[in-house]
């Protein structure tokens, strides 16, 4: 038993042998052996390997700085078939087409609301404030350093201007809005007025035309201290830098715009006024008036079925969509005991200039005249009613004509400002500047009044 016992236990020694391991190496450091060099060579090499990208595209910045390998390739059918699940169907080869310079300007736009429907509820600009004078009464009184009269019978006035929040499908569009800004500006630095540029679409709803009345109700609310608001069109051109509104002569109004009585209360002209420069009061009454306004102006069958209205209700007007300056005429001429009252049409001066009747005049202006009339003598305001400076389909004039129109007024405009200074433009149809005068005696002193409220425009804003 003892010999087959270990006989046994030879068997099994030799069987056990046989299992154990060719290589005594622990399996752990062979996997770092055979590992750690593919990972140094992954990390330091340049081999370029599949990834998967994601981008968030940024929509200013030019196709140009992406990376070129992306440029070129067409998407594949696998990335065309993920995009169509999220996307409206394309057009035929929609897939693969270069987006034109105009398809990336309306992506820019916010995505538009949907459309309201004539049983919809009537648009409002926002709810009503029926205690919005004594509201602000009370916080002029709570807040002394920011009175609405800045002087006797001198209100604080805030111009208000803007532009559309695209860029200009001709880069001279935007040299021009700046320009026009850079106007707009000067103007309210010489007279101590405030200014407000805007280039947002605060309501979609409200687009075009319509833009300004969300704004100014906008900012009347967060400006209690600003009596008095002056929208100004993008091509609107000050053109007399001294003449200021004679505001004691509206004390008893809250809105002066340009126009006559008969074409507006008589003939009911869409054409009797001029919606591109107006002046409005920070009041109950004015919020009230945007509204009325406003209800008239959103996009789609509500335009449309005011524009048909307009075309029956006045005069020299055909039936396309509703715009702003006639839903103001259609307001004044069917409610004029409501709001006639308050509002100031003004025809002594030229608080909108046709500009066609202007620009070739100014050299004849300047030899009979001096600024400070606002009249067509020395006209306020040029307005460049029909042209579009930004490029934009629609004009009623053609674009060189416009922009060499806009050239000489803001040039005529300028040199009133660079005269200050002993410069003037060579000519009105250049920027080229040359010294008039050298001024190196009384820097500081001004003998003639315009000079003086010119030059010192915080002195001159103290005085009535």
């Amino acid at each position: 038993m003892a010999e087959e016992h270990g006989g046994v236990q030879a068997a099994g020694g030799e069987r056990r042998a046989r299992q154990k391991p060719m290589f005594t190496v622990p399996i752990i450091t062979v996997v770092l052996l055979i590992v750690a060099p593919c990972a140094l060579f992954l990390f330091t090499s340049d081999v370029a390997l599949p990834r998967i990208r994601i981008e968030y595209v940024g929509r200013d910045v030019p196709a140009a700085s992406a990376p070129a390998n992306l440029k070129a390739a067409p998407p594949s059918p696998e990335a065309a078939v993920a995009v169509s699940s999220l996307a409206p169907p394309l057009a035929p080869g929609a897939a693969v087409t270069v987006p034109s310079e105009e398809q990336r300007r309306e992506e820019q736009q916010q995505p538009l609301p949907p459309v309201r429907q004539l049983t919809d509820r009537p648009y409002s600009l926002g709810p009503a404030v029926p205690d919005y004078d004594a509201r602000r009464a009370a916080w002029l009184a709570a807040h002394p350093g920011f009175p609405a009269f800045v002087a006797p019978g001198r209100p604080r006035v805030l111009v208000v201007t803007g532009s559309s929040p695209r860029r200009c499908s001709d880069p001279e569009g935007d040299h021009m809005l700046l320009r026009a800004f850079k106007n707009k500006a000067d103007y309210c630095r010489v007279h101590g007025f405030d200014v407000f540029y805007s280039n947002a679409v605060l309501d979609a709803e409200m687009s075009g035309f319509w833009t300004k009345l969300p704004l100014l109700r906008a900012l009347m609310v967060a400006h209690p201290e600003t009596e008095l608001l002056w929208w100004a069109d993008s091509d609107v051109v000050f053109t007399d830098m001294l003449f200021e509104p004679p505001w004691g002569k509206y004390a008893a109004h809250n809105l002066v715009i340009h126009g006559w009585d008969e074409a507006v209360y008589g003939a009911r002209n869409w054409m009797g006024t001029n919606a591109g420069s107006f002046v409005i009061r920070n009041c109950r009454w004015s919020l009230d008036l945007l509204d009325a306004w406003a209800k008239m102006g959103p996009r789609g069958p509500v335009r449309d079925k005011y524009g048909k209205i307009f075309a029956e209700a006045l005069s020299n007007r055909a039936a396309y969509e509703a715009e702003d300056q006639s839903a103001l005429v259609y307001l004044l001429a069917t409610q004029r005991e409501r709001w006639a009252g308050k509002v100031f049409l003004e025809s002594s001066y030229l608080l909108h200039g046709y500009w066609k009747a202007i620009v070739d005049r100014y050299e004849e202006m300047r030899s009979k005249w001096r600024p400070g009339l606002g009249d067509d003598r020395w006209p306020l305001v040029t307005h460049f009613v029909g042209c579009k400076p930004c490029g934009e389909q629609g004009a009623s004039y053609e674009a060189s004509r416009c922009r060499q129109g806009m050239e000489r007024a803001l040039n005529f405009a300028d040199d009133q400002i660079l005269k200050l200074y002993g410069f003037q433009h060579e000519s009105l149809n250049t920027t080229a500047v040359r010294r008039v005068r050298n001024d190196t005696g009384r820097p500081m002193d001004a003998d003639d009044d315009e000079i003086g409220r010119l030059l010192h425009p915080t002195f001159w804003a103290a005085k009535p």
